[in-house]
């Protein structure tokens, strides 16, 4: 006579409730995308439109994209770290293998940019001899370290790096945020709640 075998017990999805079956990111994690979000939108607002400021209003738009543009990359290596040591839920099993290529892809995508991009926003300004002192200081009035001597070819590349990046950015939050609609609207499924 045979004895029954029970299937082995799946470990618990990570924050799984009845309002989010497919699990959830931690608070931190959700605060540090939430706080990303308007930084995010203000630093695309203001970057493009700072060549056609008057020259008495285009030191504060400086100051202030620039500003943004290191609180990004300040939340972006926390949300990195915070990665690191807690982990988010797994994407769901039912999610196609290409979907599953696609979100990392997009993720993967974000997160360099979000890094990648206020760097070279900050050498750009510093290799056009204006670094984040006085009228463009962090945050309006604290005064970071220049890090190097004015060097015209150098910023010029450097822009050019950065401007890349920021045509990109639209690609990469429309693919992100078309997924979010798209798992919610379309799929019903738990993805976006994984996040809220």
């Amino acid at each position: 006579m045979e004895m029954a075998t029970e299937s082995p017990m799946q470990p618990p999805i990570k924050g799984q409730d009845a309002l989010h079956p497919e699990g959830q990111y931690s608070a931190l994690a959700k605060w540090f995308h939430w706080l990303t979000v308007p930084l995010l939108f203000g630093a695309l607002a203001t970057g493009p439109v700072i060549r056609f400021m008057k020259d008495d209003a285009k030191m504060p738009f400086y100051a202030l994209h620039e500003s943004l543009g290191l609180l990004i990359l300040m939340l972006a290596v926390a949300r990195l770290t915070w990665r690191g040591i807690s982990r988010p839920p797994a994407l769901p099993e039912h999610l196609p293998p290409l979907m599953r290529r696609a979100a990392a892809g997009v993720h993967h995508g974000l997160y360099a940019a979000l890094i990648i991009q206020p760097l070279l926003g900050f050498l750009t300004t510093n290799a056009y001899g204006f670094p984040m002192q006085g009228q463009t200081a962090f945050l309006g009035f604290i005064d970071l370290p220049k890090f190097m001597e004015a060097s015209p070819g150098l910023a010029n590349v450097l822009h050019w790096g950065h401007s890349l990046i920021g045509w990109a950015f639209p690609v990469l939050l429309a693919a992100h945020i078309g997924g979010a609609i798209y798992h919610h609207a379309i799929r019903r499924d738990g993805t976006l709640l994984r996040m809220l």
